[in-house]
């Protein structure tokens, strides 16, 4: 990561002599007043309460609880302003620890963690001629004479929030311990196809349940809940096994270690999830419930894939408050909010929500009927897999190795005296058939399609088989949607003139009007210099009205349909991204890489 310097003006030290030793919170309070960060009035304050008692804290991150506040505009000195300052008044680059961009392999083979515990340092990056090391005391260079004889390599002093580095020398140092110690333990990890030569040389393997592997597993989970993973990659490679999260939809490498633990983490991770430890010669399901930091239960469904190199596995993460996020958190503008809950609202026939993979269906879904899965109703569901567990509805997994599919569940879930219905998905005509009679006989259905927008749905089904007559009789709405990243709120800039142009393109013809607002994405610390945080959904609505309904017995072809729904009050999923744009949600690029074109 690169250094940033602080935003905050400050009078520079070439012409001073530098100061020698630890910082000191009277000199730091001084320093803010002199550089007009702070008022006289409310340095005098700061003086008074730090001085009633003495504290072992270091001084940024005692000023930091005493909340200055700024004199330019009354903002409260976080520690995270108060280090960025430090860092400009000392001349050096500030640095904001990024977990996921530290080699901690390396990071431990610089210096040992007591040395980095005496010192307050912490190694963050390692290259053939310097290694960076992040410091809370910008004064104190007794050790850097040593760090470089040791690493070989000319120290870099970057500045660092001494909270981060107190706690990424725990972690950093304790995962790499953990790693050795599970090395130590075994030799051959077996399984993988240009490793079969190797098979007998050595019977040892990694124990899963050894203290160095159990305290690995137990690390990527809880530092993938706190990065916001949606997924995390188990890969074994040639050389060494590759772990990668997910987050924001863009996948980033976190760790390299030992194929022999990567492959002892596999072996951990199925003992947990109740899959064959043994078998490795086929793909495998399983789930596991573990906790985040908060305390709150947290679903993760287990999948692994026999690969040249060894078993990968991937871990879907999710997110407890996913089934209980309202329509504005998934994203929906008011236009479609207010057609979708009338939805939901009816009494019996059909919804489906359409969308490529990883496109936010389930979540959705699940959020739509947590909803309204009241005391009053049976919400049944049946589906491959089960995406989350809900204990509010009856959840049925199909298995195809016993002939359980849609349809038999369907069938099964009908005498189970159901008001409201969940399909995984529909795939064959069969399901479509008892979908289409689960609306006749009263039940409000949903279900889920793989096309690329809302009105292809309907020609799906009839691709299928239903009759028109049918699709007009059950099916009362359908929902495409896609998701896209959003900008990050503390580093956005406006881009009136280069957004204008292409919004201008998209929205005019609908004379939608209204403040735009576009942004661009810049990247700071918070983002991972990404410009983006986050993702939000983009929807299009299609409500099946009598006019809709004649056009499709009339001319079901694809422009005859989008047109009629879109006279009915669809906006197309482009153009609801292109609002999105102008209210400084996203990008342009963003909403025209993850939407097909409008006709």
């Amino acid at each position: 990561m690169q250094g940033m310097n602080a935003p905050v003006g400050t009078k520079t030290l070439s012409a001073r002599t530098p100061p020698r030793g630890p910082l000191h919170w009277r000199q730091i309070v001084e320093w803010l007043s002199e550089d007009g960060v702070i008022s006289g009035d409310e340095a005098r304050r700061t003086m008074a309460r730090c001085s009633q008692a003495e504290s072992a804290q270091h001084p940024l991150v005692r000023l930091a609880a005493v909340a200055m506040t700024r004199a330019s505009d009354a903002k409260p000195l976080d520690i995270e302003s108060l280090t960025q300052y430090l860092a400009s008044r000392a001349q050096m680059d500030y640095f904001r620890i990024d977990p996921l961009k530290v080699d901690v392999a390396k990071v431990a083979d610089t210096m040992s963690a007591a040395y980095a515990e005496r010192h307050k340092v912490l190694p963050v990056q390692v290259t053939a001629s310097e290694v960076v090391v992040a410091t809370a005391e910008p004064f104190l260079v007794d050790w850097v004479d040593e760090v470089e004889r040791q690493a070989r390599r000319t120290v870099r002093r970057v500045l660092a929030n001494p909270q981060d580095i107190h706690r990424y020398t725990a972690e950093f140092f304790a995962l790499a311990k953990s790693v050795r110690s599970a090395q130590k333990t075994g030799g051959n990890a077996g399984a993988s196809f240009e490793q079969l030569v190797e098979l007998g040389k050595s019977n040892k393997q990694l124990d899963a349940n050894d203290q160095g592997v159990v305290q690995v597993v137990d690390w990527l989970w809880q530092y993938a809940f706190d990065q916001r993973a949606s997924d995390i990659h188990l890969e074994p490679r040639r050389e060494q096994g590759v772990i990668r999260f997910r987050i924001d939809g863009m996948l980033h490498p976190v760790y390299q270690m030992p194929i022999t633990v990567l492959s002892a983490m596999t072996s951990r991770i199925k003992l947990l999830g109740r899959m064959d430890v043994v078998e490795r010669r086929r793909p495998q399901d399983g789930r596991i419930k573990t906790r985040n930091p908060r305390g709150d239960e947290v679903e993760m469904r287990l999948s692994t894939l026999p690969t040249a190199f060894g078993e990968k596995m991937v871990m879907r993460i999710f997110d407890p408050d996913t089934a209980v996020k309202d329509l504005d958190a998934l994203g929906f503008a008011p236009h479609d909010a207010q057609r979708w809950e009338a939805l939901v609202k009816r009494p019996h026939g059909i919804i489906l929500v359409t969308g490529p993979t990883g496109s936010g269906k389930t979540t959705t879904l699940y959020s739509t009927l947590k909803r309204i899965a009241t005391e009053e109703v049976n919400v049944s569901t049946i589906e491959d897999p089960i995406e989350m567990i809900e204990p509010s509805f009856n959840q049925t997994q199909v298995q195809p190795q016993l002939d359980f599919d849609f349809a038999e569940g369907l069938r099964a879930l009908m005498r189970q005296d159901p008001d409201i219905i969940m399909i995984g998905e529909i795939r064959d005509l069969a399901t479509a058939e008892m979908a289409v009679q689960a609306a006749l006989t009263g039940h409000l259905v949903f279900s889920t399609l793989h096309t690329n927008d809302a009105p292809s749905a309907i020609a799906r089904l009839m691709e299928l088989g239903v009759p028109a007559y049918l699709i007009n009789a059950t099916v009362i709405g359908v929902l495409a949607q896609r998701l896209v990243r959003t900008l990050c709120k503390q580093c956005r800039q406006p881009d009136v003139d280069t957004a204008k142009a292409a919004l201008d393109e998209i929205v005019k013809p609908w004379k939608i009007t209204g403040t735009w607002k576009p942004y661009r994405p810049v990247g700071c610390v918070d983002c991972r210099m990404t410009g983006f945080l986050g993702r939000m959904g983009l929807y299009e609505l299609l409500s099946v009205t009598e006019t809709f309904k004649e056009q499709v017995v009339r001319e079901p072809s694809m422009g005859p349909l989008k047109r009629q729904a879109v006279a009915d009050g669809m906006r197309p999923l482009r153009l609801a991204g292109a609002l999105r744009v102008a209210e400084g949600l996203t990008t342009m690029d963003e909403v025209l890489s993850a939407t097909p074109p409008l006709d």
